[in-house]
């Protein structure tokens, strides 16, 4: 995690410094608010919340306050916010307390510092499941933000939550959460699948193969587009992209090397030979097979990069999309810590 610090006493800075030695896992910034070498809060407070996971003010919760006010945009976007008061008493999340990362974030570092976490989000105040942190914390993500709401609204007035997944389900999970017989039954689904009008909260976890054939020269744009297109059409979240894969011809298109950079993930490329080996039945194109030596580059490719298909070739504006799903568990076991 990249962490921005801010401090502005010497106790202070001396606090970050000790707050940065007995937490090595993650990569700190410190600054000075006080000295010669004080920083314009506004100015770094800005610069931090595009640049850092996590802002760290040790000093007063009044300035950590005014300070981010015109930053804040939404908590699923917003990195997480912390005060530790410079004599080391007390470790308080501000903002993004779940889906940011704040509590745990506090509970680590008032435990390096010897400090206690003032930890005042309902969920985690009463020891109830909080669905938005369990999901980030396995990697996945939340299709629907406003309905968090309505499950956490249900936990904190005694009930319980059904949870139904497609996928194994390992781990020891919350009392507080049901398994449910049928997805039409669930309050919780957890699956790369959003079917129309279902009103559950979706968390959707990072399995899906992106299998993609293009033009020369098709920009990063229009890949996007053909992607969430053929996503809508198979009714598969755009979030549970985990991976793209092509034709080793289509390694270095600038388009598609851009999209891939953009979404955050890798770009898999196998030569047309292997793409030949993959069983299975795939839709033909002998245009394609004349150019690259191969008939079908999309539905190969995600095959080929270890997924079995879901969707095959949506087609559209020069690009071709196949989705596979990748093997994938629903876990509710203790992720492990980065520094384990």
């Amino acid at each position: 995690m990249r962490i921005a610090c801010i401090a502005f006493t010497e106790a202070g800075g001396a606090l970050a410094r000790r707050a940065i030695g007995a937490t090595p896992a993650h990569e700190w910034s410190v600054a000075r608010g006080f000295g010669s070498g004080k920083v314009a809060l506004a100015a770094w407070c800005a610069d931090a919340f595009v640049s850092s996971d996590a802002l760290v003010f040790v000093g007063a919760a009044g300035i950590a306050v005014r300070a981010i006010a015109s930053q804040v945009r939404s908590k699923m976007t917003d990195p997480a916010v912390l005060v530790l008061d410079e004599g080391g008493r007390w470790c308080i999340p501000i903002l993004s307390g779940h889906v940011g990362g704040a509590n745990a974030l506090a509970v680590e570092i008032a435990d390096a510092v010897g400090a206690t976490p003032v930890i005042t989000t309902a969920t985690d105040g009463r020891g109830l499941w909080a669905v938005d942190t369990w999901a980030v914390s396995h990697g996945m993500a939340i299709a629907e933000h406003e309905r968090i709401k309505n499950v956490s609204a249900r936990l904190l007035a005694g009930g319980a939550v059904a949870l139904w997944s497609d996928a194994e389900v390992a781990g020891a999970q919350p009392s507080q959460v049901l398994r449910a017989a049928s997805r039409a039954e669930a309050q919780v689904i957890v699956s790369p699948v959003v079917l129309p009008d279902e009103r559950a909260l979706h968390v959707v976890p990072p399995c899906i193969v992106a299998g993609i054939g293009c033009r020369r020269g098709t920009v990063a744009t229009a890949i996007d587009r053909a992607f969430r297109a053929a996503c809508a059409a198979a009714h598969v979240a755009p979030e549970a992209l985990c991976a793209a894969a092509t034709i080793e011809l289509k390694r270095d298109e600038p388009g598609l090397v851009a999209w891939c950079a953009d979404r955050g993930v890798a770009l898999e490329a196998f030569s047309a030979d292997v793409l030949l080996e993959q069983p299975g039945a795939f839709s033909a194109s002998a245009f394609v097979e004349k150019t690259v030596g191969v008939d079908n580059v999309c539905e190969r490719a995600a095959v080929a990069a270890g997924g079995t298909l879901v969707a095959g070739k949506f087609a559209q504006d020069g690009v071709t999309v196949a989705l596979a799903r990748l093997p994938w568990t629903c876990s509710f076991a203790a992720p492990a810590r980065a520094d384990s």
